[in-house]
């Protein structure tokens, strides 16, 4: 009995230590390696990954065109980038995620080169020389070391309110392997509006470039909501740009004179028509490319149809006797013409009558005195006769 307690004791302590053994370990995955910033926000390598758009290579693009906009922060749905002017509840804005990615040396930051733009570490620019450039009050963060500085820097300290537009880089472009139109933000600039001590106008000063795809991550963990009538928020600010869901103006194009729309159109009439004309061909490029389908022909046909019958029924009613604008200019210029012609004739006529008038004041003659003297005689001669 002492044996068998003994063999089933042994077997026992084998058994567990074989599991033991078997046990793997395992080991930290390099694409899980966490980044954290003051917002507890953590992003992973395979989450960067995720949401970093893929520029195409060359050899798969046919046609590009780089576009320059300006984004105005009161108009359409830009808002959404503004607001709210300080961190709540609600989340922050889109500057002041960027101006935390850079404070914790997160993100990158390239110089305003406007036009040559070129996002290499040779033009990454110093993020304490750019906050002493604008001047930003901050303080050395914990753990600041000179090759990885991170800077310290109060909600109230982040210009937020000042950075009223920004500047974005489009790029619309051909892919032959989906066939299709794409456009993309390739970057995106705050710029600050400031007066100076004597107030007047504010003055523009674009701050830096921060490419979109280092700050994507952080823009999809910051809902917003676009319309007044809806307070959901439906969309983060990575969608909002990924739907286009912003409105621009384009100031600039890519050209090999670096020369923006301003420079080549002086008159606001001819900026105006540029920036239509670019925005048609742009909206028109994809559309151009294919022959439409059948649905699309005899859409286009009704539509066309659609506009003659509308045309022939104005024309109808204009010959029922509605009158057009042309018609109406006639019969205007006829009236002041028929209103000459019969003062002319009411003269006319008040003329002639005068005349009349005066002629027969002119015929008449004193009665002659003869008349009365021969009826005299006869009643003499007939009383003789009596």
């Amino acid at each position: 009995m002492k044996k068998l307690k003994y063999i089933i004791a042994v077997l026992t302590t084998v058994f567990v230590a074989s599991a033991m053994q078997a046990q793997v370990v395992k080991k930290s995955d390099p694409g899980e390696r966490k980044k954290k910033d003051e917002s507890g926000v953590v992003i992973t390598d395979r989450q960067q990954a995720f949401f970093e758009q893929r520029q195409p290579s060359d050899a798969d693009l046919q046609w590009m065109k780089v576009i320059y906009r300006s984004l105005d922060l009161t108009k359409g749905k830009n808002p959404a980038l503004y607001y709210p002017e300080e961190p709540n509840e609600d989340g922050q804005s889109l500057f002041f995620i960027i101006m935390r990615l850079l404070a914790n040396n997160q993100v990158s930051a390239y110089e305003y080169l406007d036009g040559r733009e070129m996002f290499t570490d040779e033009f990454k620019v110093n993020v304490g020389e750019l906050l002493d450039r604008f001047h930003v009050m901050y303080s050395p963060a914990k753990g600041s070391t000179e090759k990885n500085p991170k800077y310290t820097i109060e909600d109230a300290d982040i210009p937020g309110n000042e950075v009223l537009s920004y500047y974005i880089i489009e790029r619309w472009e051909f892919d032959t392997r989906s066939n299709a139109m794409k456009t993309r933000v390739e970057a995106v600039c705050p710029v600050l509006h400031r007066t100076d001590e004597f107030g007047g106008e504010a003055i523009k000063y674009p701050m830096f470039w921060v490419k979109l795809n280092d700050i994507r991550p952080y823009m999809a963990n910051q809902y917003v909501f676009t319309d007044d009538d809806n307070n959901l928020p439906r969309y983060s600010l990575d969608d909002f740009f990924k739907l286009n869901m912003y409105t621009g103006d384009i100031y600039k194009t890519k050209n090999l004179r670096n020369l923006s729309l301003m420079q080549m159109f002086p008159e606001e009439k001819d900026l105006k028509h540029a920036q239509d004309s670019i925005e048609h061909r742009l909206q028109a490029f994809n559309n151009d490319l294919w022959v439409p389908d059948r649905e699309v022909l005899l859409a286009q046909k009704e539509a066309r149809e659609e506009l003659e019958r509308q045309k022939a029924e104005a024309e109808g009613e204009n010959e029922d006797g509605e009158v057009t604008e042309d018609q109406k200019e006639e019969k205007k210029s006829s009236v002041k013409r028929s209103t000459k012609r019969g003062s002319k004739s009411k003269e006319k006529t008040t003329s002639s009558k005068s005349s009349q008038k005066k002629s027969n004041i002119k015929q008449r003659k004193p009665k002659s005195t003869t008349s009365s003297s021969s009826s005299a005689t006869r009643s003499v001669r007939n009383r003789k006769r009596k």
